[in-house]
């Protein structure tokens, strides 16, 4: 299976464990992003994983992308050029103190390439799957155009496409994100997203007898799946589903809903080491299930299995195996050491 990714990868500075930002003043430097840290992960399945982005020729970069070629992720198509990449600083929660995260990204590489920067014909042919985010055609007017680009190739190479909506407030308004996102949801097949992201962006709203005070029913998720299938057409939605007990730990499971029909994943109690990157393993998960040709429960209970592991793990890469997320179905996680 050959998967193609494209968005922002951004370099992340960290002070070590839970503590505050400058309450020491070391940061840590390592590399992520949404659309990376897919990439990574199914390059870690053992998918054919190829990343597409922008980024300009200095050590800096040269280092994430080196640090991509560890993973066995295709970097060939990757862009040279502009003067800077993307930087996010995370501050680690814990207990009843929530994470925080600051972006540093106005004026990066990805953020100023133009249309016609990827021969998205090139990259497309002989793909099965490309994956996109609603963060990045949010980073500038172009960088949705080259978006618009990638999924019209897709569209004529009969490549799967599937979109993590991730609504970002501080990137654009509601209006321009349904003004942007709406049509690009025709050459979609799989979205990913939660109820609130639907109703920021794409104006989907849970009838108002689902909704609770910390989510919806699960009548209210799958009205918004069948809304949203019978809107755009997508072939199927899926959503995590979070219950945050503290910044240290959440329950966690999913739902995939295939047209009339919902699948619903075991829940997990988590105890989250490093919560960034969790969705997007779930994301993962699920293109590579799919791939694989695997039933929607089997498929969203191994997303699930990637999603909960990957919390346990420091960075944003999932550093994790088929066979490591299919144990986790099998035994539930009892984290007795494997012999």
């Amino acid at each position: 299976m050959r998967v193609v990714t494209f968005g922002e990868l951004l370099l992340r500075l960290a002070p070590e464990g839970h503590l505050r930002f400058l309450q020491e003043p070391r940061l840590e430097a390592t590399f992520g992003g949404g659309e990376a840290n897919v990439g990574v992960s199914l390059a870690e399945f053992g998918a054919q994983s190829v990343y597409v982005t922008r980024l300009p020729e200095n050590d800096i970069a040269q280092a994430a992308i080196n640090q991509l070629r560890s993973f066995g992720v295709d970097t060939t198509k990757i862009a040279r050029g502009g003067d800077r990449m993307g930087i996010y600083f995370l501050e680690k929660g814990a207990a009843q103190r929530p994470s925080k995260v600051i972006y540093d990204r106005a004026h990066s590489a990805i953020a100023q390439a133009k249309p016609g920067t990827f021969d998205w014909d090139a990259i497309l042919d002989g793909a099965d799957w490309f994956h996109f985010s609603g963060i990045t055609p949010a980073l500038s007017d172009d960088a949705a155009q080259i978006t618009r680009e990638a999924l019209a190739a897709a569209r004529a190479h009969g490549v799967r496409v599937s979109c993590d909506i991730n609504y970002r407030a501080n990137l654009w308004s509601r209006e321009k994100a349904g003004a942007v996102m709406r049509p690009m949801m025709e050459y979609v097949d799989l979205f990913i997203g939660g109820a609130e992201d639907a109703e920021q962006e794409l104006g989907i709203t849970p009838p108002a007898s689902e909704v609770l005070e910390d989510g919806l029913t699960h009548a209210g998720y799958e009205s918004v799946a069948q809304q949203l299938i019978d809107t755009y057409g997508f072939q199927a939605v899926a959503c995590t589903l979070r219950e945050s007990i503290s910044a240290s730990d959440n329950n966690w499971g999913a739902m995939l809903y295939t047209g009339n029909q919902a699948y619903y994943s075991r829940k997990y109690a988590i105890h989250i080491v490093d919560r960034v990157g969790g969705g997007d393993s779930f994301s993962a998960g699920l293109i590579y299930a799919l791939l694989d040709g695997r039933q929607p429960q089997d498929a969203v209970e191994f997303a699930v299995a990637a999603g909960v592991l990957k919390h346990s793990i420091e960075g944003d890469y999932n550093r994790i195996t088929v066979q490591e997320a299919e144990r986790l179905v099998r035994t539930g996680g009892n984290g007795r050491v494997s012999r």
